[in-house]
């Protein structure tokens, strides 16, 4: 009892100081500087704003330009398609394939890269030429790759959507929002032909382990699961990454 006295007696003593013992905070008065926006009168300030403006512009666009507009479509697609005909969807990671897309496509746009910077951007930079000559210059060798990649009758499709005179687009002056939509559904129709190709010998494979499994009466195993280590032995025995990618790059020669 005398613990617990003591106690009881401690505890209100301590709440009683708590209590008597508090203070009011005032907080320092900050002097909050008025907004300014300053004008300036200098052209070149102007101009180094809107080339900042545009530089960032086309940051935010950028992978969109890589994906519409070059090789990689194609790639990534058929390499989609690869991973779920071998049915090894958690062992091969994205971001691999992503990376060697990226890379493969790199490669392959390479030399549009190269005319694009002899011919347009370093004759700008060096105040050679003006911005709409650089824009023009450009633009051909990626019009150039993409209409070698379309079909005909994607790109009549979208002329004829546009109503656009035809007998006047030739393969210099067709615009570019007509270029870029018929590239992106004929790179699409491209790998899905290559990604038919592709599902043949693994779709025999699997009808082969199902047939092989059902006349031995194991209707619980997974099919998939069997099929698997053969099918990764078909593609280590024929090479399958170098015939992959050896025949994409050249489909784009």
């Amino acid at each position: 009892m005398n613990k617990k006295r003591k106690y009881s007696i401690f505890l209100i003593l301590l709440v009683g100081i708590v209590c008597f013992m508090s203070y009011k905070a005032y907080a320092a008065p900050v002097d909050i500087p008025n907004p300014k926006i300053a004008s300036s009168s200098d052209p070149k300030d102007y101009v180094s704003n809107i080339k900042l403006l545009i530089f960032l512009t086309i940051i935010s666009v950028l992978p969109s330009f890589i994906i519409m507009m070059t090789s990689f479509t194609r790639i990534i697609v058929v390499f989609s398609f690869l991973k779920s005909a071998i049915g090894a969807q958690q062992s091969i990671p994205n971001q691999v394939l992503v990376g060697l897309a990226i890379f493969l496509t790199i490669f392959i746009m390479a030399p549009v890269y190269n005319d694009v910077n002899n011919n347009a951007l370093t004759p700008y930079m060096n105040n050679k030429i003006t911005q709409d000559q650089a824009l023009e210059a450009g633009s051909k060798p990626l019009r150039d790759f993409m209409l070698n990649q379309t079909r005909q009758k994607d790109l009549q499709l979208f002329v004829e959507i546009s109503k656009i005179d035809a007998s006047k687009v030739t393969k210099d002056n067709v615009p570019m929002y007509v270029v870029v939509p018929a590239f992106a559904i004929s790179e699409l129709k491209t790998a899905f032909q290559i990604g038919f190709l592709i599902y043949l010998p693994f779709l025999i494979i699997d009808m082969v382990v199902a047939s092989v499994l059902m006349s031995m009466g194991m209707f619980m195993l997974p099919p998939a699961m069997v099929s698997l280590p053969f099918k990764l032995l078909l593609f280590v025995m024929v090479d399958g990454w170098y015939l992959l990618v050896s025949s994409l790059v050249k489909s784009f020669m």
